[in-house]
C-alpha cells in the first residue's frame, strides 16, 4: 500500500500542471447555478479523453462517472465536485481573471471539479491497483436552492450502483495550503430563506395618525424575531437569523403601503429548526395584526444540517494523516456556513472535508464569496492526491 501511495503523490505531482491549467480555463469561464452547459461540456470532454465511461445531462448539467478497479463489486465510494459559481464582478488582477462579466468562481468550484479531474485521471490510470469502483459525481446548483445535490439524488445518483458512502472536498482560505481539516459528526448549519412581506397603509409621513406604518411594523418585527433566536435556541448549538434585505419603497415624506424583508436562518438542529419556524411564523403574523398591518411570512427551507458520519471521517482524517503527516491535518470547529452536500449525507455515510488554499506570503487570504477570492494553486496537487487515496484507501 506504501508503494502505491507514492505512485499517487507522483502522478498528483506529474499531472499538476494540467489541473492548474484546467482550474485556470473554469475560473475564467465560470457559469452561474444550472447553467453550467460549458463546464459540462469541458469536464465530458476530459472525461472521454482519459477513456472513462460516463453520463450527462443529469440534473440538466450533471455529469456522474465509474472507474472500475479489480473485484468492482467489493465496495464502492463516490466523490463529489460542484460546478457552478456565483454573481459576483471579479476584481482580481490575475491572468485567468472571469471573462464573464458579473460571475465568479468566488467559491472555489473551479478547485473542486478540476481537482477531481485530477482524482480521476489518477485513479484511471491505477485501477488495476486496487478494488472496488469509484463513483464520480460533478454537480451543479450548489449554491441556489434547492441545489444540485437532491435534485441528482431524484435521477438516481445514488443509486445503480449504489456508493457504500461518499467524500467531498471544499476549500478553506483560513487554512494554508498543504494542509486540509476534517470534523466529525455535526459540522455545517442548515439553511433556509426567508421572505416577508409587511403591508400597511402609505401616505403622507406628516400625517402618521393616518396611515399604517409598514416600516415602523417591520423595525419592531426584525427586533422581536431575534429575540425568538436569542431566547429559545440552545446556546451550545448556535442559531443565525439575519436580515440582509430590506425594501420600502417611500420617501422621506412618504411612507409606502408595503415593506419586504429577506433574509436567512440557520441552525445545527432539526427539530428546533422546524419549531423556529412555526414560532417565526407565528410572531410576524400577530405582530402586524396587532399594530393594525398584516405580515406574509414565507420560508424557502433549504439545505439541512451537515453531518459527517463519525466512521468514515475517522477513516478519512486517519488516512489522510498518513497520506500528508499529522502536522498537516488540522480539526475543524462548528461553521455556520451551508452546504447542499448535506443532502448526500443525510442518506448515506458521508464525509466533508477542507482544503487548505491560503497562502499569506503571497496575499491569498481573501475569504470566499468575495471578489478578491483566489487560491494558492499548488493545493490543487494536494487535493487531487489525497482524494484518490481516500478512494482507495477509506
Amino acid at each position: 500500500m506504501n508503494t502505491l501511495k507514492e505512485k499517487i503523490k507522483a502522478l498528483a505531482k506529474e499531472n499538476s500542471p494540467l489541473i492548474i491549467s484546467i482550474r485556470r480555463h473554469l475560473h475564467q469561464n465560470p457559469e452561474l447555478s444550472f447553467e453550467e452547459y460549458n463546464t459540462s461540456a469541458y469536464v465530458s470532454e476530459f472525461l472521454k479523453q482519459q477513456n472513462i465511461p460516463h453520463k450527462t445531462g443529469v440534473a440538466k448539467t450533471g455529469i456522474v462517472a465509474l472507474i472500475e478497479g479489480k473485484n468492482p463489486d467489493k465496495k464502492m465510494i463516490a466523490l463529489r465536485a460542484d460546478m457552478d459559481a456565483l454573481p459576483i464582478l471579479e476584481t482580481n488582477k490575475v491572468d485567468y481573471c472571469s471573462k464573464n462579466n458579473g460571475v465568479m468562481h468566488a467559491c472555489g468550484h473551479d478547485v473542486h471539479t478540476a481537482s477531481l479531474l485530477g482524482t480521476a485521471k489518477i485513479l484511471n490510470e491505477l485501477k488495476g491497483e486496487f478494488e472496488g469502483t469509484i463513483k464520480l459525481i460533478f454537480q451543479p446548483g450548489e449554491e441556489r436552492i434547492p441545489g444540485g445535490a437532491s435534485m441528482m439524488i431524484k435521477e438516481g445518483v445514488l443509486e445503480n450502483p449504489a456508493p457504500h458512502g461518499i467524500i467531498g472536498q471544499h476549500v478553506m482560505p483560513f487554512i494554508d495550503a498543504g494542509k486540509v481539516g476534517f470534523r466529525e459528526g455535526i459540522y455545517m448549519a442548515s439553511a433556509d430563506e426567508i421572505y416577508v412581506t409587511v403591508k400597511g397603509k402609505g401616505g403622507h409621513a406628516a400625517m402618521p395618525h393616518q396611515l399604517i406604518d409598514p416600516v415602523l411594523i417591520s423595525s419592531h418585527l426584525i427586533i422581536a424575531l431575534q429575540q425568538i433566536v436569542s431566547r429559545n435556541a440552545n446556546p451550545s448549538m448556535p442559531s443565525v437569523l439575519s436580515f440582509g434585505k430590506i425594501i420600502g419603497n417611500g420617501a422621506t415624506n412618504v411612507i409606502p403601503d408595503e415593506v419586504k424583508l429577506e433574509g436567512t436562518f440557520r441552525t445545527f438542529d432539526e427539530t428546533w429548526r422546524m419549531e423556529a419556524h412555526k414560532r417565526m411564523k407565528t410572531l410576524a403574523e400577530e405582530l402586524a395584526k396587532s399594530m393594525g398591518g398584516t405580515c406574509e411570512f414565507n420560508i424557502l427551507k433549504g439545505y439541512p444540517v451537515l453531518i459527517n458520519e463519525e466512521n468514515i471521517t475517522r477513516s478519512a482524517r486517519h488516512q489522510a494523516e498518513e497520506f500528508l503527516g499529522k502536522e498537516n491535518v488540522e480539526s475543524l470547529p462548528l461553521w455556520t456556513a451551508a452546504e447542499d452536500f448535506a443532502s448526500y449525507a443525510q442518506i448515506i455515510p458521508g464525509c466533508f472535508y477542507r482544503l487548505g488554499v491560503r497562502n499569506e506570503a503571497r496575499g491569498i487570504i481573501s475569504p470566499v464569496h468575495t471578489s478578491t477570492f483566489d487560491i494558492d494553486e499548488t493545493a490543487l496537487e494536494t487535493g487531487m492526491g489525497l482524494m484518490a487515496w481516500l478512494a482507495i484507501t477509506t
